[in-house]
């Protein structure tokens, strides 16, 4: 199948662009409320180091909560697994901004991809790094081998002057003594991670670690196998938000959402493909992004599921 890929991307292209617009940007981050709507693109790398794109693959976007997992790995290769006495691995059922589970649970996130556990490992990063934001930034320059992708120094700032509603989270939290840094730069690193611009093209090369028991193409070990399975694994049970059961039950892949619009999807053993287009649902999620990656999944007969 995978000699048809880039036939079969611009068929998908073709297709979903076609459709009727649904969904809105993401107008509560400003800079992301001026960004074009109706912007389309999906690329797709292969573990044996080939490259499919077509539409805007190569337009660079705020990658938002995608980074959540990159700063998780980085997390995970310094701390291990006792990262995990601090979030959880367990889906939410609730928004991605939520407060209602953390006085029930103690101040423990349900896991990392919402944002009360994205400002968890962040914490735990703003005490093994200077600079937390540029370790994850440079971490992602790893994967890629090549130091092109940026954080988006605009999106930073909007990010930060909305934050009302992470800071309330991180405050909470450290009240049950499970955030350790000072909430201003668990914030400031946060929201500079989140504000990351990778196209799809970047996206999808940077996390073919996770289809390929941890290692990047070339060989360098970025997790080990196991960590890397359970990456795959929460994201396939929490990485869309209140919406991953639906995901899993359309797409059949572990994904990872942002409200930048992109989605990053990985298929164990053979690829990752990221898809992205700015109009999300009441989610978060992007509308033209999920419906090109189950329309792939399902054409190119790569569900985890068979």
């Amino acid at each position: 199948m995978s000699a048809d890929f880039a036939a079969l991307l611009q068929t998908i292209a073709a297709e979903v662009t076609a459709l009727p617009p649904e969904g809105d940007v993401a107008d509560y981050i400003p800079a992301l409320a001026r960004v074009a709507p109706d912007q389309f693109g999906i690329a797709v790398a292969t573990v044996d180091g080939r490259l499919f794109r077509t539409g805007a693959a190569d337009t660079p976007f705020s990658i938002q909560s995608i980074s959540k997992l990159f700063a998780l790995a980085l997390a995970l290769q310094r701390e291990g697994d006792a990262l995990w006495r601090r979030v959880g691995r367990e889906p939410s059922g609730t928004p991605f901004n939520s407060l209602v589970l953390l006085e029930r649970e103690r101040g423990i996130p349900r896991n990392p991809f919402v944002n009360a556990g994205a400002l968890v490992i962040t914490d735990v990063l703003c005490r093994r790094f200077l600079q937390p934001e540029r370790a994850v930034l440079e971490f992602v320059h790893r994967l890629l081998g090549r130091t092109s992708v940026g954080i988006d120094a605009d999106v930073a700032r909007s990010e930060r002057r909305h934050s009302d509603r992470n800071a309330a989270i991180a405050h909470f939290m450290r009240s049950f003594g499970n955030l350790q840094a000072e909430v201003g730069a668990v914030l400031d690193a946060y929201c500079a991670h989140c504000a990351i611009a990778m196209s799809c093209a970047e996206l999808a090369e940077a996390a073919l670690f996770l289809a390929a028991d941890g290692r990047q193409p070339g060989g360098a070990r970025v997790l080990d196998a196991a960590d890397a399975r359970r990456l795959n694994a929460l994201m396939l049970t929490c990485g869309a938000y209140d919406a991953a059961g639906d995901f899993a039950f359309r797409i059949g892949l572990p994904t990872k959402t942002g409200v930048g619009g992109g989605i990053l999807a990985i298929v164990p053993g053979r690829l990752s493909v990221c898809a992205w287009s700015p109009r999300l649902d009441a989610n978060g999620n992007s509308v033209a992004a999920a419906e090109a990656l189950e329309r792939f999944a399902a054409a190119a007969g790569v569900s985890i599921f068979g």
